[in-house]
């Protein structure tokens, strides 16, 4: 028989127990919404466990910022909780509970100090940490311009072409055309959802989001089955911020989310990036005005995008040049004498255009003698005069 068969005499083998500290962190992503800076002052003094402890007994003695009513909300969810199946629940989807102190933890959450998440629920492949060493964050309007969803694709594909990993919130708009542009040239991309990472939110981007979660990564504050609110969204986006190593917005109104996006990367010390889009457009008012104040450098491609973020000498955009023209490549004192030739018909004669170079006759008329050579310029008795070249 062979030996990688299972035995049908022997029982399946049972996951492993969840460690305490996992299951306490779990139990915390129920208790308290994302970004919950008193638990997180909480965690950095206690143990997960011992947090969950003395919420259970009320035993909390001089914490900055819990009062009596804050503690009596985090008590009145516990009846009920049970971590271990949510850490079953997520582990049966294919994913796993990510926590501090993991080798998979993204250290660069740790930015947010009070704020960073209690721990990530995550499905999918790869190790996020690895993900998002190399990733940068693409984000705008939900309700888009054909414009601005175009340009996130063809961004987005030309970072993941690149190597790097491409983070949204998988929302409408922007955020979509940015995971399916990733998508579409076989690149890794990563959606921080504001929902579990069971629930597929928005409906309409369903499919959208089981994709990701198969080529790439979903991720989320959240515990499974838990649905989003306008806080979450919000709160969602300080994660998208401190993950990667920029932000590029690509269209945002004046009151945009995703400016709150960039605002984060940029309070963070994460290069922030803006795509200009049409002066009429209230869909880039947003945009321009970070890009005018400060608050965001101007890119158009992905060349310019990882120039900013990438290895210091390695990922250099190339520089930008118009088309060479014939007179680009004379000489620079045979390009004086031809900027002296006038254009006119009558022209000028060799003494004139002497002067007006600063040079002696005879090299002028030398040089002359060249430049017809090459057909930009021609005699007319002793007058010499340029011809127009298309």
């Amino acid at each position: 028989m062979n030996r990688m068969m299972a035995d049908p005499q022997q029982p399946l083998a049972t996951p492993a127990e969840p460690e305490p500290e996992r299951l306490a962190r779990a139990l915390l992503s129920r208790l308290s919404e994302p970004g919950d800076a008193v638990v997180g002052r909480w965690l950095r003094q206690l143990a997960a466990v011992d947090v969950v402890q003395a919420i259970r007994d009320g035993a909390v003695p001089d914490h900055p910022g819990l009062d009596g009513p804050r503690l009596a909300g985090y008590q009145a969810r516990l009846p009920g909780l049970d971590p271990a199946e949510d850490l079953e629940r997520v582990r049966l989807a294919g994913g796993r509970f990510i926590i501090p102190g993991d080798t998979e933890w993204p250290s660069q959450l740790d930015d947010l100090g009070d704020g960073r998440p209690i721990g990530l629920w995550t499905t999918g492949t790869g190790s996020l940490r690895l993900l998002a060493l190399r990733s940068v964050a693409v984000v705008g309007s939900r309700a888009c311009t054909a414009y601005g969803a175009h340009v996130a694709g063809e961004l987005s594909a030309q970072l993941a072409e690149r190597g790097w990993v491409v983070v949204s919130g998988a929302a409408y708009g922007i955020d979509a055309a940015a995971h399916r542009g990733a998508l579409a040239v076989g690149g890794m991309t990563i959606g921080v959802l504001a929902c579990g990472v069971d629930v597929a939110y928005p409906k309409g981007n369903a499919e959208l989001i089981r994709r990701i979660g198969v080529q790439g990564l979903l991720l989320s504050e959240l515990p499974p089955g838990e649905h989003p609110n306008r806080f979450r969204f919000v709160l969602r986006n300080r994660v998208i911020a401190a993950l990667t190593r920029g932000t590029v917005v690509v269209e945002a109104a004046v009151r945009s989310g995703a400016l709150s996006t960039a605002r984060r990367a940029r309070d963070l010390n994460r290069h922030t990036m803006g795509v200009a889009g049409p002066v009429t457009s209230e869909f880039s008012a947003g945009v321009h005005a970070l890009i005018r104040s400060g608050g965001a450098t101007l890119v158009t491609d992905a060349a310019e995008v990882t120039e900013l973020i990438g290895s210091i000498g390695d990922d250099l955009a190339p520089q930008r040049t118009g088309p060479v023209l014939p007179r680009d490549l004379l000489e620079p004192v045979v390009a004086r004498v031809l900027e002296a030739v006038p254009a006119t018909a009558e022209g000028a004669p060799v003494e004139r255009l002497a002067r007006q170079s600063g040079l002696p006759p005879d090299e002028v008329l030398q040089r002359l003698y060249e430049l017809g050579s090459l057909g930009f310029v021609e005699r007319r008795g002793a007058h010499w005069r340029a011809v127009r070249r298309r």
